[in-house]
This record gives C-alpha cells, sequence and structure tokens, in this order.
C-alpha cells in the first residue's frame, strides 16, 4: 500500500468559510497558531502538512467534513488517537478529520457494556470502565487510540481470556462516503458490521463503539527480566508453558535494552535482555500459585511483580514512549515458535540500535483462537503469536540506523512466520494488506465497493473496490 499522495486542491475561500461555520468544532489551517500542533501524530518520523485539520465536535461535524472532502476532491485522513506508526492519522494538502475532541464514555454496569466515542485513547476507557470494576479487552499501552486499535483487530493483556478487541465489539455508529449515518451490528448492515471487525478504516468513519466489558479490577502483573545467555531456554520454556497456562494468565516475550529509570537497578541499565510483562486476572489468592512455576524455572536478574489495578498496568510504560519519538516497525503472525526463529532473536537482540528499540511477541492463543477465520474481517485466527519488531529514538539522525534494524530483523524471520502481519503493524508494505486477508479479501472488496465504491476512504491499509 503506497501512502495515497496528492497535490493542492483550489477551493475558493467562501467555500471553506462555508464549511468552517457548518462545525461546531475548530477547522485549523496553515498559518493559523494552532496548525503545527494540529497536525502533528505520535511517530515524529511522519511529517505531512494537511490542507486542513477539523477537529471534530460531534457527528454532525464528521458529516460534514465527509461531505467537504468528498465534494471539493480533497484527499481525506481520519485520526483518532494518532498512533499509527504509519501515520495514517494524516496526510499532505487534504483534509484531516481529528476525533481527538470527541470522548464521551457511557458505562452500564447492568449490562455489562461501555459506549464509547471515537476519540477516546484507552487510557480514557480503562478510567471510565474501572470505577465500575469493569474492563474492555484492548492493548497494552494506554496511550493507544481505541478506534485505530479496535478496527485493525486489537490485541493485549486480556486476550486469552476474553478474546480480541473485535470479538467484544457489539455494534457500531459510522459516517459513510456519501454523508450517510448507519449502525452496524449482527441485525443492522450486518455485512459492514462483519468487514470493520479487523477491515480498518475503510468503509466509513466510526464515531462510536458499543463494547462488551467484562469483570476485571485488580491484577497481578509486572516483569521479569532474564540476561541474553538465559534467553534461549527461558524462551523456549514460555512458548510451551504459556499456550497450556490457565487464560487468567497472560505473558508476553521481548527483546530490550533495560531502561535507564529508577525502577530498574542502574547495573542493568541499557543492558539487553530477555523480559516478559505478565497480566494475571484471575483469583488473587491463586497468584503465587500460578506464578511459582514461573519463578522456579530459572531465577531473573529482576522482578516487579505483584497487585496492581489494571489501568496502572496499562499505564506502566507510558512515560518510556512520548509522543514525537522516531517510530518504525514490522509485524508478522507466527505459528510455531522455533527453534531457529529464536536463534534470529537472539541475533539480533544482541544488537539492538537504541535504547527504545526492541521486539514484542504477543500471545493470542485462548478465546482469540476460537473464533473462525470466516467470522471476522480479521483472519489468522490459527496464529499462536503477534510479533512486533519497533526501532524507537527521539533523535531524526538516528532513522536510517533503526529502520535498518528492523527491516533486516524481520527479513531474517520471514521463513518462520506466517506470511502475513497485523494489519495495525504495518508501514507501507504493498501487497501484504492482501495477503493478512488471505480468503477473506474478496468479500472485503465487494463490501468496499457497496459502501465506498470511490475508495474515498483509502488512507489507511488499503481495500480496493471490488471490479
Amino acid at each position: 500500500m503506497k501512502i495515497p499522495e496528492q497535490p493542492e486542491v483550489e477551493i475558493a475561500p467562501s467555500a471553506v468559510d462555508v464549511f468552517r461555520k457548518s462545525l461546531r468544532g475548530q477547522l485549523i489551517e496553515p498559518g493559523d497558531p494552532q496548525y503545527e500542533t494540529a497536525r502533528k501524530v505520535y511517530n515524529g518520523m511522519i511529517d505531512k502538512r494537511p490542507r486542513m485539520v477539523a477537529r471534530c465536535a460531534d457527528v454532525a461535524d464528521v458529516m460534514a467534513c465527509v461531505n467537504f472532502a468528498r465534494d471539493n476532491g480533497l484527499l481525506l485522513a481520519i485520526r483518532g488517537g494518532g498512533h499509527n506508526g504509519a501515520g495514517l492519522g494524516t496526510c499532505d494538502n487534504g483534509l484531516v478529520v481529528d476525533l481527538s475532541p470527541m470522548k464521551g464514555i457511557r458505562v452500564d454496569p447492568i449490562a455489562g457494556t461501555a459506549r464509547v466515542e471515537a476519540g477516546c485513547i484507552q487510557r480514557d476507557v480503562d478510567h471510565a470502565t474501572h470505577a465500575f470494576g469493569l474492563a474492555v479487552p484492548a492493548g497494552v499501552i494506554s496511550t493507544t487510540g481505541i478506534s485505530g486499535l479496535t478496527l485493525g483487530g486489537g490485541h493485549g493483556y486480556l486476550t486469552r481470556k476474553y478474546g480480541l478487541t473485535i470479538d467484544n465489539l457489539l455494534e457500531a455508529d459510522l459516517v459513510l462516503a456519501d454523508g450517510r449515518f448507519v449502525t452496524a451490528n449482527e441485525r443492522e448492515n450486518p455485512d459492514l458490521f462483519w468487514a470493520i471487525r479487523g477491515g480498518g478504516g475503510n468503509f466509513g468513519v466510526v464515531t462510536s463503539f458499543l463494547f462488551k466489558a467484562h469483570p476485571v479490577h485488580t491484577v497481578y502483573a509486572g516483569l521479569s527480566f532474564w540476561g541474553l545467555d538465559q534467553a534461549r531456554e527461558v524462551l523456549r520454556w514460555h512458548r510451551r508453558f504459556i499456550t497450556e497456562a490457565s487464560e487468567d494468565l497472560y505473558g508476553y516475550p521481548a527483546f530490550l535494552p533495560v531502561p535507564p529509570i529508577p525502577l530498574f537497578p542502574q547495573e542493568l541499565h541499557r543492558r539487553p535482555v530477555y523480559a516478559v510483562v505478565w497480566c494475571y486476572s484471575g483469583d488473587m489468592d491463586k497468584a503465587e500459585e500460578i506464578f511459582a512455576p514461573i519463578r522456579s524455572f530459572a531465577p531473573p536478574l529482576f522482578e516487579h511483580i505483584g497487585p496492581m489495578p489494571f489501568p496502572a498496568l496499562q499505564s506502566m510504560f507510558d512515560p518510556l514512549i512520548p509522543p514525537g519519538l522516531q517510530w518504525y516497525w514490522r509485524g508478522d503472525f507466527v505459528g510455531e515458535l522455533s527453534d531457529e526463529a529464536i536463534d534470529v532473536h537472539l541475533e539480533y537482540a544482541a544488537k539492538i540500535p537504541t535504547t527504545g528499540s526492541q521486539m514484542h511477541l504477543y500471545p493470542i492463543s485462548g478465546a482469540a483462537n476460537r473464533v473462525a477465520e470466516a467470522d471476522t474481517a480479521f483472519s489468522y485466527r490459527e496464529a499462536s503469536w503477534s510479533m512486533v519488531i519497533v526501532g524507537v529514538d527521539p533523535d531524526p539522525g538516528n532513522k536510517e540506523l533503526i529502520t535498518d534494524w528492523v527491516r533486516s530483523y524481520w527479513q531474517a524471520l520471514q521463513p518462520y512466520s506466517l506470511g502475513a502481519g497485523y494489519v495495525n503493524f504495518m508501514m507501507d508494505e504493498g501487497q501484504r494488506v492482501e495477503r493478512t486477508y488471505r480468503g477473506n479479501y474478496p468479500r472485503l472488496a465487494e463490501i468496499k465497493k457497496k459502501y465506498d465504491p470511490s475508495n474515498l476512504f483509502r488512507v489507511n491499509q488499503n481495500i480496493r473496490p471490488a471490479g
């Protein structure tokens, strides 16, 4: 998928003025004091200059934006949390629909649901649901936008127990390419509901989601570090242990340099290690029993594990990855984590280029595997892991350094992957989009033709309209 580009489009100032007055929210253009801030996204490697940014206050604003972009031939980019690594929440010379002001949440503790507007980040959802002893299965970083995460599938600490985020999506409200407002669920527009569960932002602008929330309050969680000399043995053990463990337990392996922060012993700072980030969401009285085999297999260099509120775990690593860093990533789904693949991981872990760069292997076993491939657009239900390799650094001068490490590492693992990756971990990767959806792609292309025949929504991992 090549990220679309657009030359400047001439629009009469009077038309822009009418558009501006139709919005409750704010329309920001180059030259406005807020423009430099408004155009930025999470990834500091992305430097786009949109023609205008509309900070939408409500659904009516979104409808006005879609109609204005369509009628004036403007490239349209949709931004929820702005967290997308490929920078798909912005564009050059087009209109950015910024949903971030739309942060309404209503939790129904009796029904066990949460109605979430599209501008929310994961932190907002955690805060609202935690007050009722509930949580929506989502990701692992609280600054992640809930919209992009959900539309790509959504996996994180509760995946083994409660499935992907889309497995907990009950319905969504959308603005379509023709400006209509619709609801999609199992009864209304069921084809659209199927498509948005993994098909990304290809079919319309989602303005709110209705999620099933689950009883989660205090979790037993944290992280363990082992030296690289222990990593082969511990990772071989972990690949079997996590698939056989209670689905209350989640633990994702990682290779990373130890962050130089007071939480960790100074002698470990910046040392490459094998780590596991744990989350146990079952009966707290059984937590020590659950962790006993983990602690007895191979004593770690460092451990910080104990009871904590679920939102504390979700936000634990936020200070280490503030907005504006340079990011480059590649991902793949993995079936069996072979010994040969582990050897590759160890090779590249030994030459991690910067303190922020790392590799994660997210388990997607358990409940996520019990949904059929064709039941949602997200197709890789047989995968055991969703891997991401991320190059991160604050210095733009290190862009090539982190990019080269990620690409080389990812390429070396290709013989051991399932041939495609999580759509939310993609950059500009061409035919991998179609491979990610496999047998679901033709159906997605037909639904795209029905709801967006002109491909207005194309600043994304694009699914082209059929025929």
